[in-house]
């Protein structure tokens, strides 16, 4: 594998690039993975950034590929895989039979010694010698005409120097204290992280980025600043999801990608709300986890279980419950969440499956 650095990258790719004048949006679609990830960002000069791909089997790729139908994107510019578990790069090889993907992203080798997808190394490697391949840092842009991305954690390592505007004392790492490392090396703890910024809009997006190593990105000082959107880590498990990030970004919305079985800890949502900025949470599944108690209203929740099903999970003694990502069939059809985001910081998000919308108006932070 090759690695590139930033200003390399942005000679050899940003060349050419017309941003059209008719396009002043910046769109994020977030698809139904069941509990996996695979969110789209298309730029206003129309260039696109997938993050992850979802779990095999071709369901994942289905609903990617509608979802990329309905944005009109036909290639990936930018195809970053966050780590290598299998429900973030399980449907990497079907999706490259369906759409052209330009340059793939990842933070290097596996760290653990299993593979989650079976012969995923032999096929990434084929596809990595048909297109470009780079091995990213925190630190790194992605060049796309119009936005701002830049790495902030990948291998293990975090960002060092704070972006401009941030490095300020983190007062949430008083209260988020680490927790046990992980027994043998885990690939969650290597996740790339990203800042995607338009404008006065930001959005972060840390993958599966474990506890401890959030706290040492943010803590004693938060190098990033704040955030309009946080596409809330590992699904809302409380393996992640600290005081330290949530609090230290001060995000208005989160959005949770998560499965009705799996994610949406009663942690993570306690977390989430005690941030003092945030003002909703938009996620993909209803969460059997959070319940009546922890759950948002139905309109921000882009998939849910016919009554029948959620009042026979609700009734059900909790140790009586069946849990697992796998204990629910899927749903279909599968819905998307869709956030456009101006540069003077406002954003509008949509829930597909009822046509719910909700405009957050551009601001500045004071303090």
């Amino acid at each position: 594998m090759k690695a590139l650095a930033a200003a390399s990258i942005g000679i050899a790719l940003m060349a050419g690039v017309a941003q059209p004048k008719n396009i002043r949006s910046l769109e994020l679609y977030v698809a139904d993975t069941e509990g996996g990830k695979a969110a789209l960002f298309v730029s206003p000069s129309r260039e696109t950034l997938l993050i992850d791909s979802g779990n095999p089997g071709g369901r994942d790729t289905d609903r990617i590929v509608a979802m990329l139908n309905d944005a009109g994107v036909t290639k990936i510019d930018y195809l970053v895989s966050t780590h290598y578990h299998i429900d973030h790069v399980g449907g990497m090889q079907e999706l490259a039979k369906r759409i052209p993907i330009a340059h793939y992203l990842d933070h290097g080798p596996s760290v653990e010694p299993r593979e989650q997808t079976p012969g995923f190394s032999a096929a990434y490697a084929e596809l990595q010698a048909k297109a470009k391949h780079t091995v990213i840092k925190p630190g790194d842009r992605i060049p796309i005409a119009g936005i701002d991305v830049v790495v902030l954690t990948a291998a293990g390592q975090g960002l060092k120097k704070p972006l401009a505007g941030a490095g300020q004392p983190n007062p949430a790492c008083a209260q988020s204290q680490k927790k046990e490392e992980p027994a043998s090396p885990d690939e969650n703890s290597q996740s790339v992280g990203l800042l995607i910024t338009y404008g006065q809009f930001r959005a972060i997006d840390l993958g599966d980025l474990l506890w401890n190593k959030e706290v040492e990105l943010m803590c004693p000082n938060n190098p990033v600043g704040s955030v309009d959107v946080y596409m809330v880590t590992h699904h809302g498990l409380d393996r992640s999801g600290s005081g330290a990030l949530v609090h230290g970004v001060r995000p208005r919305v989160a959005v949770m990608q998560n499965g009705p079985r799996k994610g949406g800890s009663v942690p993570a949502y306690e977390i989430m709300r005690s941030s003092p900025r945030l003002e909703d949470i938009w996620q993909l599944h209803w969460s059997y986890t959070g319940r009546i108690e922890h759950n948002p209203a139905g309109v921000f929740i882009a998939n849910i279980d016919d009554p029948a099903t959620v009042a026979s999970v609700l009734t059900t003694p909790d140790g009586q419950r069946g849990g697992g990502a796998g204990a629910n069939a899927a749903h279909a059809p599968a819905y998307y969440l869709k956030i456009s985001a101006q540069n003077d910081g406002s954003f509008t998000v949509t829930n597909t499956r009822n046509g719910f919308s909700k405009a957050y108006q551009g601001k500045r932070e004071k303090g």
